[in-house]
């Protein structure tokens, strides 16, 4: 008998037909503690329209003054680059400016050597050794020249029957020649010379008188 009741008592409980223990039902919502029924959590309680309205307005607010802010920014930032491009500018400027004065400064005092070679090219030799002399003195002031141009020197020396051109030639006589137009450049006596788009000196020239 008692070994009987003992084997009885060994057996697992018999589930119910859901799944569930026969006095519970099935599992939470056998309770009825699920969903809207009894005993469940409580919905969440709506927020406070006011609160709401100023977290809305604070957002709002920040959000436009970060609007600014970087509205703001953006100007300073290119104002900023302009005044450093303008810097820019300036700084070439006067560098080109400074070496242009370099340069005519030198050339200011180059001119009168410069004009003693062209005078005594001019000269017509009696001799062999007054040649050589003055095909010495002709490569001199070739390469004087040369060098000049190297810095942005140019010579102003036009033909005959070039147009005459008052920014660059200075005409000192009316000379008439052969195969020149009225107003136009007849000779030149003195070459003149231009820095870039500088005159440093115009030429001295001859103009063709006009038919009467």
């Amino acid at each position: 008998m008692f070994a009987r009741k003992q084997h009885n008592e060994d057996k697992p409980h018999q589930h119910g037909p859901h799944g569930g223990h026969g006095g519970h039902g099935g599992g939470c919502c056998g309770g009825g503690s699920c969903g809207s029924g009894g005993g469940g959590a409580e919905p969440l309680a709506e927020g406070d329209p006011d609160a709401t309205a100023d977290l809305i307005d604070q957002i709002t607010s920040e959000r436009d003054e970060a609007i600014v802010n970087w509205k703001q920014a953006a100007a300073d930032y290119q104002r900023a680059l302009a005044d450093y491009q303008n810097f820019q500018r300036r700084a070439a400027n006067n560098e080109t400016e400074a070496h242009r004065q370099g340069v005519t400064s030198v050339l200011g005092s180059i001119l009168p050597v410069l004009d003693h070679f062209d005078l005594a090219l001019s000269q017509k030799p009696t001799d062999d050794a007054g040649t050589k002399i003055l095909e010495g003195v002709q490569v001199i002031r070739a390469e004087l020249i040369r060098a000049l141009e190297n810095h942005g020197v140019t010579l102003i020396h036009p033909r005959p029957n070039d147009e005459f051109d008052p920014n660059r030639h200075s005409a000192i006589a009316q000379i008439a020649a052969e195969g020149v137009e009225p107003g136009r450049v007849s000779t030149t006596m003195q070459p003149g010379y231009m820095l870039g788009d500088r005159v440093i000196r115009s030429a001295k020239v001859g103009v063709a008188p006009k038919a009467e």
